[in-house]
């Protein structure tokens, strides 16, 4: 977490003595090559030492174990499996092999489909699987009623596991859709959305207790949700059709499909009351995750291109009280899935760059460390 200091006027002095060094720059300034980091684009001032960690395929939603040491994360890179849905994989976040030798270790079963993985605070992992209805890969249909669309599979069910995969048992199941799975920091609920009241909604699970508590009943979907740092708030994003969209969102949920293209960003108290609505934003809105303040959002959006088609996403982040946005990555392509390490020190997210520019449909993880006060080198990064 980032923490704020109160100090003296000599005590900050010393202070900046001891961690600026006596040419005055910060440590980070002083090892920080940036004709290197080739993966960094021109504005974007928060990032430094962009680092690639998968090579190809579709990998994404990846998100920090407690300590900030590993990544769970899912794919369906041919390299990790031939099955051709999305696994859940763990890898160390930086990058070296695993205890097993490999670079990746497979947590799900590799058969059906699976999204939305998490760590629990004993380094299990949580993720919601379809194998409990067939091991086949079902098929997720691009478009449905003439529309884009997200498949709503009824066999998925939320699954624990250990980080190897052993010890596999079912967590949250029943009828219907249980699926995009999120813990709180202090290890105490299960966020995740469900159909089964009905309607796409978002369900509190107690670890403890395994006690039930509903958390929004408004018409639309309601889903990928996440606590705040200090698990008292939950961020998630929504759409709230109202008359005839209404009645296509109805229809399409029937179907078991529902469409992304205006969504929003949402915050409430955990237990569902409070609820503010924090972005505006034509397009589809979502991916969001708490800055570590607990008074910012980082999203993904592609609001800024939608007169170019809508097909370039970057995550910007806004401010709670004051509404104020501030573009975070600059690529031109697909940044999406932010999330801050524990300490608030790293960014993971997912992305179509690379660092030869060349177009690209590969979606892999970055890591990056992040910069909260962007110094002279980040505000000019890339305009020479």
């Amino acid at each position: 977490m980032l923490t704020c200091f109160r100090a003296a006027r000599f005590g900050l002095f010393l202070l900046f003595i001891v961690f600026a060094g006596c040419d005055g720059r910060a440590p980070m300034d002083r090892g920080y090559d940036a004709a290197s980091d080739s993966l960094r684009f021109a504005g974007e001032t928060h990032l430094r030492n962009v680092t690639q960690l998968t090579f190809g395929g579709n990998n994404a939603e990846a998100y920090w174990n407690p300590d900030g040491t590993e990544l769970v994360f899912q794919s369906e890179w041919n390299e990790l499996t031939s099955q051709g849905c999305d696994q859940i994989f763990v890898m160390n976040a930086d990058g070296s092999p695993r205890a097993s030798g490999d670079q990746y270790d497979l947590v799900s079963t590799d058969t059906g489909r699976t999204t939305c993985s998490y760590f629990l605070p004993d380094g299990r992992v949580i993720f919601a699987s379809t194998h409990g209805g067939g091991d086949s890969c079902p098929i997720a249909p691009m478009f449905g009623r003439g529309r884009y669309v997200w498949p709503v599979f009824g066999d998925y069910d939320i699954y624990v596991a250990d980080a190897d995969g052993q010890n596999l048992e079912i967590l949250i199941g029943g009828p219907g859709y249980d699926a995009e799975a999120t813990v709180s920091p202090d290890g105490k609920y299960v966020i995740f959305t469900s159909t089964r009241s009905g309607d796409l909604e978002l369900w509190r699970y107690e670890i403890a207790t395994g006690d039930l508590l509903q958390l929004t009943d408004t018409l639309g979907y309601d889903g990928g949700a996440f606590f705040s740092p200090d698990s008292q708030q939950i961020v998630w994003r929504a759409d709230r059709p109202e008359g005839e969209r209404g009645d296509v969102y109805r229809q399409l949920l029937a179907d078991g499909l529902v469409e992304p293209s205006e969504l929003n960003i949402f915050v409430a108290d955990i237990d569902g009351s409070d609820v503010r609505q924090v972005t505006n934003l034509a397009g589809a809105n979502w991916a969001p995750f708490f800055h570590p303040d607990g008074h910012r959002i980082l999203f993904a959006t592609n609001h800024h291109s939608l007169e170019a088609g809508g097909r370039m996403f970057d995550i910007f982040m806004t401010d709670l009280e004051t509404g104020e946005l501030q573009q975070i990555t600059h690529s031109g392509t697909f940044d999406a899935f932010p999330m801050f390490s524990p300490d608030g020190s790293k960014l993971v997210f997912s992305s179509n760059r690379n660092g030869s520019r060349a177009e690209s449909a590969d979606t892999n993880v970055f890591v990056a460390d992040w910069v909260e006060e962007p110094q002279d080198v980040d505000l000019g990064f890339g305009q020479n």
